[in-house]
This record gives C-alpha cells, structure tokens and sequence, in this order.
C-alpha cells in the first residue's frame, strides 16, 4: 500500500518526526564508553513513553525477524548495520555505533538513523564509511520532489555510494511511511533515474543508504535480527524521513521543535 496524507496531517508529522529526531540526539548525547546497549534501549523506552508515543519495535514481527523484536530501538555496533537487538554489551573507545528509531505519535510515525563513533578514538574507515552515508542521504533528499520518480532517489544516493567506492546491498532500502512504520514504495539504495513511482505531496518517506566497507553481503545474528557484515567489516547507516510537498521534500526528522 501507498499512502498519502492529508496535508492537515503534516503537522503531526513534524511533531513525530522532531520526536525521533530529539530521541537519537538525546541517545547519542549519553553513548559513551563503558554505556551498555540495554542502558540505550532503556532509556529510549522512557522518553517514548514520556512523549506519550508508541514504539514501532516492541511487537514488529515481520517474515524476516525471529518473532516480535522486544526493544525499543535498534543499537548495532562496528560489523552490525540493521536491526541490531540491544544486548549486554558495553560500548568500547572507537566503537562505531548505529542507532534506529521508529516511533509513533498522533496516527504518523517517523524513522531515523544516525551513526557516530564512540569515544576518542575515531578510526579513519569508519569516518569514511558515516560521511558516505549522510552524503548519499542528502543527495536522495534533493533528488526527491513533487513528479520526481523513485529511481531518481536510488540512482542519486547511488552514485555517491558507489562513487566513494562502496558495493550496494538491494535487499533492505528505504521505505514508505505514514500510519504504520513500513509501507511501499520500497526505495532501493541504488537504482535507474526515470523509473517507478512517481512522488506525490502527501507521500512520506524514510530514505536508509548505508553500506559495508568491503562486502555487499549480510549474515543474520543467532538473535534472528542482528544484520552484519560477512566479512566483519565495519558498516554505517544514516536514514531520514521526508514528506513530499508542493515545494520540494521536507525533512521531518529534525531535532529541536517536538511538542512537549
């Protein structure tokens, strides 16, 4: 399914999205050396239930996952790129860690990705690895508009990707989004300009380039969630969501205007 919101709908949009977005900031502020991933997920539960929000995570349980996922938000650390289940770990000096967040408020929920590194030690693959990432996500962000296509957002970040020398994975991409967390049309983090769905205003978005620094192939955690890297190289994953307006595309996933 394909959904476009109502434009009185954008508002709340907004206010979900700045939620995410105040969320992952808040998390990434508290992620230092020594914080465990469960700390992480647990605080992430309180501010969502402070928002008076629902998580997207708790009870997703779709074909690919091993029954419902149980936590708050996705926490994956140096080889993990997606779906990473929080666990007893202890976050290291130099740790490159990927925090996901989908959330619900009012009827509209938003998804996000940030990915940083941990301490003071900061490695020069992983610097690397972030920047591509925000690069392509910003490319798809102005490839997206009003009559643009699909393709047109794939081919765009892409490029960047493949430019800074990184293989593709097709098999998870970016999304549509609006009353429930994942919804079509699928946005592959590569593709041909000029194909697919045409974007409509109304119609959201969570665009999700990320990448592994040597493989373009993933294997599954004993946890049936976890996603790393096969040859245990580090990754990175960066992820807005967007509304398509008259004007162009809006980032809804900003920090700093939630509602109280």
């Amino acid at each position: 399914m394909i959904e476009i919101l109502n434009p009185t709908s954008l508002p709340q949009a907004r206010e979900t999205g700045a939620l995410v977005a105040d969320i992952l900031q808040t998390m990434r502020s508290r992620s230092a050396v020594g914080t465990n991933l469960l700390d992480i997920d647990r605080w992430a539960k309180a501010m969502i239930a402070e928002a008076g929000a629902q998580s997207c995570y708790v009870d997703y349980a779709p074909s690919f996952g091993r029954g419902p996922f149980g936590h708050y938000i996705c926490t994956a650390v140096n080889d993990a790129v997606l779906h990473g289940r929080p666990h007893d770990y202890a976050l290291g000096d130099g740790d490159l860690l990927t925090l996901d967040l989908a959330v619900s408020k009012g009827g509209v929920a938003a998804d996000a990705a940030i990915s940083f590194i941990v301490g003071d030690f900061t490695p020069p693959e992983s610097v690397a690895l972030i920047s591509a990432t925000e690069r392509a996500l910003s490319a798809g962000i102005a490839a997206a508009g009003p009559g643009a296509r699909i393709g047109d957002i794939s081919h765009a970040i892409g490029t960047v990707l493949s430019e800074a020398g990184y293989r593709i994975n097709t098999e998870f991409g970016g999304h549509g989004i609006g009353s429930t967390m994942h919804q079509d049309p699928h946005v592959s983090n590569t593709g041909r300009p000029g194909r697919g769905y045409k974007l409509r205003p109304g119609l959201l978005l969570a665009l999700e380039p990320w990448v592994m620094a040597d493989t373009d192939e993933l294997v599954t955690d004993a946890d049936g969630w976890t996603l790393r890297s096969a040859t245990g190289c580090r990754t990175a994953h960066s992820e807005h969501t967007i509304a398509i307006t008259e004007d162009g595309a809006e980032i809804l996933t900003v920090a700093g205007r939630a509602q109280p």
